[in-house]
């Protein structure tokens, strides 16, 4: 389903005009560039799951879910067994089931394996685990880094700057501290 088109917000009380949001009922509020960073995190999101499951895909596993990706690099993440709670915790997966359905369908694909260390459960990456997710590497080198670094970001005039490897991690940065005030306000949301 295609997303409906993105409204351009009033101008806010800072003299910017036209700031591209899915809802300009949120950009009202506050803070509009706050509602451009939310729209912008929804196509990135749904972007990045489409591309891992193509990817993965082209490197030779249909069928996989963006989750059932992720949650297959972070097993093969070090070529170290993961605890449970280890790749729930890493990929900040709150539902044990969902990461419980996950893994047995990997599992059950051949890609990875549990064992027992005591009480707690591991996972590893099988050889053909490890293979994929080499092979998966391969084609995202090919595709999607070369892409960044021609700066052909898919847009119709590309990538205005090609962002190098320091603006991608300050970006990460960024991302990640976002995620913390997301997890806070749902808590706080949590107790209204």
């Amino acid at each position: 389903m295609d997303a409906a088109p993105a409204e351009a917000a009033p101008s806010g009380g800072d003299g910017r005009r036209g700031a591209v949001v899915s809802s300009a009922h949120l950009a009202a509020g506050a803070s509009p560039a706050l509602s451009e960073v939310e729209y912008g995190l929804t196509l990135a999101m749904h972007g990045f799951q489409r591309w891992v499951v193509r990817c993965m895909a082209a490197a030779g596993m249909a069928g996989l879910s963006p989750l059932e990706v992720q949650v297959l690099h972070v097993v093969r993440h070090r070529d170290r067994p993961k605890r449970l709670a280890d790749i729930a915790l890493m990929l900040d997966i709150g539902d044990a089931h969902l990461l419980t359905y996950a893994l047995r369908k990997l599992e059950g694909a051949g890609l990875v394996a549990t064992s027992r260390a005591g009480k707690e459960k591991l996972v590893a990456a099988t050889a053909a685990g490890v293979a994929l997710c080499t092979r998966y590497g391969e084609i995202r080198e090919l595709l999607l880094v070369r892409a960044l670094r021609a700066g052909t970001g898919g847009g119709p005039a590309g990538l205005a700057a090609v962002p190098g490897e320091a603006a991608l991690s300050d970006l990460a940065a960024l991302l990640r501290s976002l995620a913390g005030l997301y997890d806070q306000a749902s808590r706080a949301a949590a107790t209204l």
